[in-house]
C-alpha cells in the first residue's frame, strides 16, 4: 500500500522536532537505509543501459580506424 502526502518541507521538520530520541533514532535509520537504497537502485539503471548500449563489432571499428586515419591526413582536419 502507498500513501501520498503532501506536506510542505517546513511542516515536516516541526513534526520530525516532536518526535523523541528513541523515534528520531529510527528515523535516522530508515532515512539513511532508504538513500542507499535509491543510489543502488540508480547505479543498477546505469549499468543495465551501458551494457544494453551498442557496440562495434571488430570489422566495424578498424574499418572506422582507417576512414578515421584518412580523415585526418585529409586536408579537412
Amino acid at each position: 500500500m502507498h500513501v501520498n502526502l503532501n506536506i510542505a518541507y517546513n511542516d515536516l521538520v516541526t513534526i520530525v522536532k516532536q518526535l523523541p530520541v528513541s523515534e528520531l533514532k529510527r528515523l535516522n535509520t530508515t532515512i539513511n537505509n532508504e538513500i542507499i537504497t535509491k543510489k543502488q537502485a540508480k547505479t543498477s539503471t546505469l549499468q543495465s543501459l551501458i551494457l544494453k548500449a551498442p557496440t562495434w563489432s571488430d570489422v566495424e571499428y578498424d574499418e572506422y580506424q582507417s576512414i578515421r586515419q584518412l580523415i585526418n591526413k585529409s586536408r579537412l582536419a
